[in-house]
């Protein structure tokens, strides 16, 4: 079900690619060349587990030389495998030019995940030492239908900019004939991964933990929607999940104070992006996409992101995978909620209808979704639980404030105590000329042991 259309010209290309001085292409062996090492950043949480990340790499390519080879081989010998030990030396900003941007600058840690578009991997820039989700195309794009879409989600990266609910976008660049773009690292997967999970085990997202799912991702929508923009293609594999800890209230803005932060929705994948006028539409997942696209009617593409968006939530909530044609996908499209086993309010379940009603124009917008009792009873559930958690870190923070005052003035005592004590057994010596010494701290303790010499001798002279 995949088709483009609108009135823009796709004749017009930007050339994307760069070529040597022959007019070949870059080819993947520039990407064999040594590369130099990587900072790891101490100030982030994931340096420990890169670090024992790489050194487990590192013994991995030791014991296969031992295997393969056998003892007599130096491991100098695999010259061919990159060394990754933390370096000892900073990489600085002036490092010899590499031909791979990708090997130069990033270390690549893992394949996470595999799409239609290519592959994602969790890399750690060279540079800062943070951890970052690069996507990197399948196949050549020049010339190609896939260069548009490629362009499509850089394109509507760099206009989105920055929001909470939306996953951040860094840099992208071509080089092989392939696009590689750069955005945010989510520690927590997708929602498709945590679906599928949830489906072995026979769990699934309870009523709360789905408002706060239909909560967070309506306000990545409501951001995207007022540029001017849509993103047709929401369903749970683009929907990535952050896990963060709070820690103060300056942390958090307004907005951010009205839900939980232990779990962070964002919209990410955004090849299918276009505008809410002069549209050119891409078709997303046909699970999750809405008749009247299908019919090429795009007066109200605003809506089909909702109506993907309850279906989402529907997936989330435990039901069976949704249909990709057939009696059920059209019963869906007709407003009736696919079987859901669990039970839920009948104000949730009635929104989720609303937001798949067959007719567009019904089904409320962001804004309208966020003015709702049913979420906006969420919202303030979790800003009361929120502060829970705030005031009893304050409280934590106002008894160790309290016992270090304490000790502060207990220690400003005894150092008192200390030098009453010295300065009363100081007049006494010099007065009586006594062998009493003086209380004295440590740094002094060779010169009064001199003076004390001094003054004996003297006394024995006299």
């Amino acid at each position: 079900m995949s088709r483009t259309s609108g009135t823009g010209s796709s004749n017009r290309r930007v050339a994307l690619f760069k070529t040597d001085q022959s007019g070949k292409a870059l080819t993947d062996s520039t990407r064999q060349q040594q590369t130099p090492l990587v900072n790891f950043n101490p100030f982030t949480p994931d340096s420990l587990l890169i670090q024992s990340a790489t050194q487990q790499r590192v013994n991995r390519k030791r014991a296969h030389w031992n295997d393969s080879c056998g003892e007599d081989m130096d491991p100098s010998d695999g010259e061919g495998d990159e060394e990754i030990l933390p370096p000892s030396k900073r990489i600085t900003l002036m490092h010899g030019n590499m031909a791979s941007r990708y090997a130069s600058e990033f270390l690549e840690l893992e394949k996470i995940g595999c799409g239609e578009f290519g592959a994602v991997f969790k890399c750690v820039k060279r540079l800062d030492g943070c951890i970052y989700a690069i996507k990197r195309s399948k196949k050549p794009l020049a010339g190609s239908v896939d260069e548009q879409n490629a362009l499509r989600e850089v394109y509507a990266h760099a206009v989105l900019g920055q929001h909470p609910h939306v996953v951040r976008y860094y840099s992208a660049w071509a080089e092989d004939e392939h696009m590689l773009i750069q955005n945010e690292y989510c520690n927590g997967g997708t929602l498709a991964d945590l679906v599928s999970e949830n489906y072995r085990r026979l769990t699934y997202l309870n009523e709360a933990a789905l408002k706060d799912l239909l909560l967070q991702v309506t306000r990545g929508l409501r951001y995207i929607h007022s540029t001017g923009l849509v993103h047709m293609d929401i369903k749970p594999s683009n929907i990535f999940i952050s896990s963060k800890s709070v820690s103060s209230c300056e942390d958090l803005d307004e907005e951010e104070d009205e839900f939980s932060t232990n779990i962070v929705y964002k919209i990410g994948d955004l090849g299918h992006v276009t505008r809410v006028n002069n549209p050119q539409v891409e078709e997303g997942d046909s699970r999750y996409l809405a008749n009247e696209v299908l019919q090429e009617d795009y007066s109200n593409l605003t809506k089909a992101d909702i109506f993907a968006l309850a279906l989402t939530v529907v997936s989330a909530s435990g039901a069976e995978p949704l249909p990709t044609n057939g009696d059920k996908w059209h019963e869906i499209r007709q407003g009736k909620l696919p079987s859901i086993p669990q039970v839920l309010s009948s104000e949730f379940t009635t929104l989720l209808k609303l937001m798949i009603h067959p007719e567009p124009s019904r089904r409320p917008s962001t804004s309208q979704l966020l003015r709702n009792p049913v979420l906006l009873t969420a919202a303030k559930m979790d800003a009361d639980q929120l502060r829970v958690e705030l005031n009893a870190e304050k409280f934590k923070n106002a008894l160790l404030q309290k016992e270090l005052k304490k000790a502060q003035m207990a220690r400003a005592a005894a150092e008192e105590k200390v030098l009453t004590t010295d300065r009363v057994l100081t007049r006494s010596t010099l007065q009586t000329g006594s062998r009493n010494t003086r209380l004295i701290g440590i740094k002094n303790v060779s010169e009064t042991i001199y003076n004390i010499h001094s003054f004996i001798q003297d006394r024995k002279m006299i």
